[in-house]
């Protein structure tokens, strides 16, 4: 019997030190790997956000990001591609300066990147660091922060966000970040609703805000944890097609 449990006990401490030790690089690999989304980049993804279509068509590193407004009879399609960012109304290509295709293609780009998190973190421009671990309602998370280079990290480079993965399923469970346009501020998301759709994971989102101005992204889980936290609104994505 001592034997037994003296063996558990070496079994138990191995298993969380090797949690322990695992880099960012692993953590992110891992979390990845567990919701499907390696099979990203090869895909074909639909769905509706706020009564907006959305489509992602990605092929070994050449992609079209899609979007799909509708209002009474105009039909506003919007298309980022690795060349360039598309507007079309009816079906006709429009003129759109340079300065405005900027914040479409934010915009667009925003909505998709968010819908297959964590896929896109090991991204050429992406910085990972691994944080002192948290336990969040009784799970224990890596804390994982992400920056972005200048050089590829797009027009909101200086955004930072951090993302709990759980130690024993790596799903993302929370993220957050900070972001500076509109005044700046920090928002956290709380994932609910997952479901698989042909091999992979999909969430919805509660987002939040603090209700203290001055609380910092490194300690929203805290806040989180000791109720300070408001919530704002739902990110939820319906009608979630997949095709390979």
């Amino acid at each position: 019997m001592r034997t037994l449990l003296l063996l558990f006990v070496v079994v138990f401490v191995s298993c969380n030190s090797a949690n322990t030790q695992k880099s960012a690089q692993e953590i992110i690999d891992a979390s990845i790997l567990a919701s499907g989304l390696d099979k990203v980049s090869n895909s074909d993804i639909e769905f509706e956000f706020r009564k907006r279509k959305y489509v992602a068509s990605r092929n070994n590193g050449t992609f079209a990001l899609e979007r799909f407004i509708k209002r009474d009879s105009m039909v506003m399609h919007d298309v980022l591609s690795n060349n360039d960012f598309e507007r079309f109304i009816n079906d006709e290509k429009i003129h759109v300066p340079d300065s405005m295709k900027t914040r479409f293609s934010g915009s667009v780009n925003s909505v998709h990147y968010f819908s297959v998190l964590p896929y896109g973190l090991n991204d050429a421009a992406v910085k990972k660091k691994k944080l002192e671990d948290v336990t969040i309602k009784g799970n224990q998370y890596f804390k994982i922060q992400i920056s972005f280079s200048e050089d590829g990290g797009g027009e909101d480079f200086e955004d930072v966000f951090i993302y709990w993965v759980n130690k024993d399923t790596h799903f993302v469970d929370y993220l957050a970040y900070s972001f500076h346009v509109n005044g700046g501020g920090v928002r956290f998301r709380e994932a609910y609703n997952p479901r698989v759709v042909n091999g992979i994971r999909f969430v919805d989102y509660n987002n939040y805000k603090a209700t203290n101005a001055s609380t910092k992204l490194v300690d929203l889980d805290k806040a989180f944890e000791n109720n300070g936290l408001e919530k704002l609104s739902e990110i939820n994505l319906e009608n979630v097609k997949v095709d390979f």
